[in-house]
């Protein structure tokens, strides 16, 4: 038996965990029998504590839940307003937690049956349309290059935080005369994807790239430029800033607005001035279709708003 096994064993079993230190260890032992990135082993973490924090609140023993506790946490988390996919990843750790439990003959699984609440089909995200995107390009120009140079980037290449955050100065490179910018995307080991940088994209990251004086290819693309942290990588966070808080400066203050919401606006415009789902495809690194398809929903919400059919009554009666 493992040391952390043995350690839970001296808990004995799932008895009431007091401590959060005891919970560490049960933790310590849950998580390192993940076969998953250190990234979505932090957010089981992340999770599980909020589950830990919620059995504290309601006074409740680890040893002694049943079924009908993991359906009250799950009602819980939804009388808190929280998205169906925030709940989504709640449950998600608490049925892995309990499945490795009953694996290592700790407790039963009591979280099998619990199912996530169903997510609608769609994006909940709006997306900007082409006056609010050169409004948003106007905003930044006006106030960091930095800022300028990495929004511009997005719009024009559909990038993923992430992929923005992972980007180093040597992923620039010329292939057949065309400037393009190698990525890791999303749950890639390897930087084995491209996008294409058009003169548009690539003339303010010049720029930016030029003032900062770093031409040393493994340092970040897009750098800090706080005190004490000046010329580190930016953390996904501060990408996610740098991007809603353009948004709501031009007067998109709402919740349906996000670093995404950028995404999700290079393919709307893609889509509506002339290009083919298949080329958005490969662009935005899809593996399937469908979920490129996904995309024309929101221009069929567009045209919906725009041409209203409702509005013909109002002339009828």
């Amino acid at each position: 038996m493992s040391d952390t096994l043995q350690a839970i064993n001296n808990i004995d079993k799932l008895t009431i965990l007091e401590s959060r230190e005891k919970w560490d260890v049960l933790m310590q032992a849950f998580l390192s029998s993940l076969d998953v990135k250190e990234k979505t082993r932090q957010t089981y973490y992340w999770a599980m504590t909020q589950y830990f924090e919620w059995l504290q609140k309601t006074n409740r023993a680890l040893h002694s839940l049943s079924n009908a506790d993991i359906i009250a946490y799950k009602n819980d988390l939804l009388r808190k307003m929280l998205t169906p996919l925030t709940v989504g990843v709640y449950l998600c750790a608490v049925r892995r937690f309990y499945a490795w439990a009953e694996s290592s003959r700790l407790h039963p699984n009591i979280a099998r049956d619990v199912r996530s609440p169903r997510n609608r089909k769609g994006f909940k995200k709006q997306h900007l349309n082409e006056a609010e995107i050169a409004a948003l390009l106007e905003y930044a120009k006006g106030r960091n290059i930095r800022d300028y140079a990495m929004l511009n980037l997005i719009v024009r290449t559909g990038l993923r935080t992430v992929e923005v955050v992972r980007a180093d100065i040597g992923d620039i490179k010329v292939k057949k005369g065309r400037r393009i910018l190698f990525v890791m995307g999303k749950g890639h080991d390897a930087k084995d994807d491209f996008v294409i940088l058009t003169d548009a994209a690539w003339e303010p990251l010049k720029e930016y790239l030029t003032v900062r004086g770093d031409p040393v290819k493994k340092h970040p693309l897009f750098a800090t430029d706080g005190k004490g942290h000046r010329g580190e990588r930016m953390s996904p966070r501060g990408v996610q800033y740098v991007c809603k808080n353009a948004i709501k400066a031009i007067g998109l203050d709402s919740h349906e607005y996000s670093a995404h919401s950028l995404r999700h606006s290079t393919a709307v415009l893609m889509l509506k001035n002339g290009a083919e789902w298949k080329d958005v495809q490969r662009v935005f690194r899809h593996s399937s279709p469908v979920t490129t398809q996904i995309y024309t929903a929101s221009i069929e919400e567009e045209l919906r708003l725009q041409r209203c059919p409702e509005a013909v009554l109002d002339d009828a009666f």
